[in-house]
């Protein structure tokens, strides 16, 4: 297996804070607008770590709250600008969250009193919506803001409630007041998902594990990092069978307790480095990966022509270079679908890829009705892309020839953003690529991790001020 190069240390969060509902001290900076500049038309090489997953963190984190006795040591969650908002929701209820060393952070919420996070917090991300759950069945009850998040759809919150009253919650309106059954705890209960939302999914398992009786959830999301929570909820004594199907059954206990659990790496992530190797027809390695949670990303980019190895029991090896791939990458079509489907999480990605492809192509997005803001950006570095409803027609390229000149473009979302530095590896000239707090939400020390495989990108700011990574900032 290939052997990861070092990272910079780095701090996830201030460590010894105290329990508290006040506010973690913060290195006090002016707001700065940050950018990638990408010096494009460079192959890469050499072996990418991957951090663990930032969808499952998230989660877990909330689950965390499902603990009343003892501390949790979660080992893995990434050092991200969401996973940081997260603990101060966390801190905002009197959870202690701090960090033991580089790669243990310690959740302790026992000492949780209080049900109402703070909202300034929870509408920066949309995961803050996941505390609910805990909050109502644990205390009986639970006064969450409307949660924040990318701008890719209308992601209604209806399915979570929905699932709660099932299990006897009462909800009002505003902040989304929910209460359990008489003013107490949840109860048992069935509930049928009209759609297999993560959130809602995710939600219902945390809220069943601490309710009163059996519960059965059906037509339950199946991606992984559903799995992942239910697995750290099992390690804390939650009772939950069928974890990874869509058929739940969650028997509550009264108390969970304190364990240690490690997150599963993140395949969002390493399916954007796939896609990095694919759009500059390079070769690179990278682990640990779970090769069935990318198992999709490898069936399109094979499509394309790229040769994918498995070079050990986490690691995978990503070629497209000419010489592997007989010539110029081939175009391929995508429809978004929940998991086991092609994840709508690298549809950007792979639009950036189809651009620097022979031949047409269609993405189809079936996730979400608002998916795709980097089309316009990517037509500003000469793209051939043309949207109907929530369709993507590529026009690709011809046989070799360059598809992509550099520019500036602005990142309006996570992935999208990703896609748009893919895009600027790719291309020809300098791209800029702005707003790149977007990416600090889900990519941990993205830029350092290009550079490790030779990429030319560097982090600007508008105005000098600092030379800080943001995402360091406590």
């Amino acid at each position: 297996m290939a052997t990861a190069s070092p990272l910079l240390p780095l701090t996830f969060l201030p460590s010894k804070i105290s329990a508290s509902t006040s506010t973690p001290q913060r290195t006090s900076l002016p707001s700065i607008d940050h950018k990638l500049v990408i010096s494009g038309g460079r192959p890469i090489s050499g072996h990418v770590p991957i951090s663990g997953s930032k969808n499952s963190a998230l989660a877990v984190l909330a689950g965390t709250l499902c603990c009343s006795s003892g501390p949790v040591a979660l080992r893995g969650v990434p050092n991200l600008l969401d996973t940081r908002t997260m603990a101060d929701v966390l801190r905002s209820i009197g959870a202690r969250v701090e960090a033991e060393d580089r790669d243990v952070l310690v959740v302790d919420t026992s000492d949780v009193g209080v049900t109402e996070p703070c909202s300034e917090k929870i509408g920066r991300i949309r995961a803050g919506f996941f505390v609910l759950g805990p909050l109502v069945a644990r205390f009986g009850k639970a006064e969450v803001a409307m949660p924040g998040g990318c701008r890719i759809g209308l992601r209604p919150v209806d399915l979570y409630i929905k699932g709660l009253e099932a299990l006897g919650a009462v909800a009002e309106d505003e902040k989304v007041c929910v209460y359990g059954a008489n003013g107490k705890g949840l109860v048992g209960g069935s509930f049928h998902l009209d759609y297999p939302s993560v959130g809602a999914t995710e939600t219902f398992v945390m809220a069943a594990s601490m309710a009163d009786g059996v519960s059965v959830l059906t037509n339950a999301a199946m991606e992984p990092e559903v799995a992942d929570l239910t697995k750290f909820l099992i390690a804390c004594g939650a009772c939950i069978e069928g974890a990874g199907t869509s058929t739940l059954v969650i028997t509550g206990r009264k108390k969970l307790y304190g364990a240690e659990f490690t997150i599963l790496p993140d395949r969002i992530e390493a399916g954007t480095f796939m896609a990095a190797a694919a759009i500059t027809r390079s070769c690179i390695s990278l682990s640990p990966v779970i090769p069935p949670h990318v198992a999709r990303m490898t069936e399109k980019l094979t499509e394309a022509g790229c040769k994918i190895t498995q070079i050990g029991p986490s690691a995978l090896e990503v070629s497209a270079v000419p010489e592997v791939t007989g010539g110029d990458l081939q175009a391929f079509n995508i429809k978004t679908l929940p998991y086991p489907g092609f994840a709508t999480d690298l549809q950007a990605q792979c639009m950036a890829l189809l651009t620097t492809c022979v031949g047409s192509s269609i993405i189809e997005e079936s996730v979400f009705e608002n998916r795709m803001h980097h089309v316009e950006e990517l037509k500003k570095l000469g793209a051939d892309i043309k949207v109907v409803g929530n369709t993507a027609f590529i026009g690709g390229t011809k046989p070799g020839r360059i598809a992509l000149t550099g520019g500036r473009v602005r990142a309006a979302d996570l992935r999208g953003g990703a896609a748009l530095v893919l895009a600027g590896m790719a291309a020809s000239g300098i791209t800029e690529v702005e707003n790149i707090a977007q990416i600090d939400r889900g990519y941990e020390r993205f830029e350092e991790k290009l550079l490790l495989l030779g990429a030319d990108v560097k982090r600007e700011t508008e105005a000098a001020v600092s030379n800080l990574h943001p995402v360091l900032l406590a």
